[in-house]
């Protein structure tokens, strides 16, 4: 069954797919059926920038299990870098 689960959200920094390293311009989320991942249903996150062609892509499927660690993880590494950054001279 197909979920129509997707969030798409604009993201900067860099990626790194086929094609070597690429400027990074949007993040997808998505639960659906992986392409790739032995799984019945997987937590796909693709980060992108279209307007460099298919090369600049790269993704991961993930278990519903191993992506909740992973929010978990970002959540707690943003945590402590927005106390690092505020720590910082000339930062509020």
């Amino acid at each position: 069954m197909c979920t129509s689960i997707v969030e798409i959200v604009e993201a900067r920094g860099a990626g790194k797919g086929g094609d070597g390293w690429f400027a990074v311009a949007q993040a997808v989320v998505s639960y659906d059926h992986p392409r790739h991942a032995l799984l019945e249903e997987a937590i796909a996150i693709d980060f992108m920038n279209q307007a460099q062609g298919p090369g600049a892509r790269a993704a991961v499927e993930l278990t519903l299990e191993s992506a909740k660690a992973l929010n978990g993880a970002l959540t707690r590494a943003i945590a402590a870098a927005e106390i690092e950054e505020a720590g910082r001279p000339g930062r509020m």
